[in-house]
């Protein structure tokens, strides 16, 4: 019987992979990752040509992903048969072969294996090999420690009603905001009722080639990809 091992690739730069990570996937001969029907797959970016020859792929398309609101029926439904249908393939094929799941991050910190995990609990054997999370190469791109001494820090998703954002934005020292892209305006608003606004900052891309590091009053709220994280540190020593 095998295995089905979700690896951790980190934030983006692939030298920031774990030893374990890599060596997995470059002996891997089963390779399962998340992506966006037509798209690469930025998971699938980050092992380019680490891969062996003989690697079989199985890329796990999402049947949507912004076309609907996530808390629609219809959305949920149609995820919930893509994580079904993938989770009865994986372990079809885990019981002859080990399959590697790759995962941009950390697989257990807001990573689309996480829904998989759930359901393959007495299916398969599942290993878990962590990452960087993408939060910690981004506030390293900044420049800038996200804490200090004794900052609380807070992480937030943008999916959070607009008011509980600006709330628990109002009630940190330090910030991080996960789930940006079309809910970045949202994010702002709350923000700036929150008196943080002139603080933020959006990283997007962190420690890749196409990294980009802004102040988020001085953007346009429109320009933002999907992989972005917004922060606000901490004040720091007084």
């Amino acid at each position: 019987m095998g295995r089905i091992i979700c690896v951790g690739l980190g934030p983006g730069d692939p030298e920031l992979m774990s030893l374990r990570a890599h060596r997995l996937v470059r002996e891997a001969r089963h390779v399962a990752y998340f992506r966006k029907a037509g798209r690469a797959g930025q998971a699938r970016r980050i092992v380019e040509g680490l891969l062996h020859p003989d690697c079989v792929e199985y890329p796990m398309e999402y049947p949507l992903t912004t076309e609907l609101p996530a808390d629609s029926p219809d959305y949920i439904a149609q995820l919930t048969a893509f994580y079904d249908q993938w989770t009865e393939r994986l372990v079809t094929l885990a019981q002859t072969h080990d399959v590697i799941v790759l995962c941009e991050g950390d697989p257990f910190f807001y990573g689309s294996f996480m829904h998989m995990h759930v359901r393959l609990r007495g299916q398969a054997l599942v290993e878990i090999i962590p990452g960087i999370t993408g939060m910690s190469g981004c506030w390293t791109a900044t420049g800038t420690p996200i804490t200090w001494s004794d900052d609380v820090l807070t992480v937030l998703t943008g999916l959070l009603p607009e008011a509980e954002l600006a709330r628990r934005m109002r009630d940190s020292d330090a910030l991080v905001v996960m789930k940006t892209g079309r809910n970045l305006p949202k994010i702002r608003r709350a923000l700036a009722a929150a008196g943080r606004l002139e603080q933020a900052w959006l990283v997007a891309h962190g420690t890749t080639r196409q990294q980009r590091v802004q102040r988020l009053a001085e953007m346009d709220a429109a320009d933002c990809p999907y992989f972005a994280i917004v922060l606000v540190h901490g004040p720091g020593p007084a």
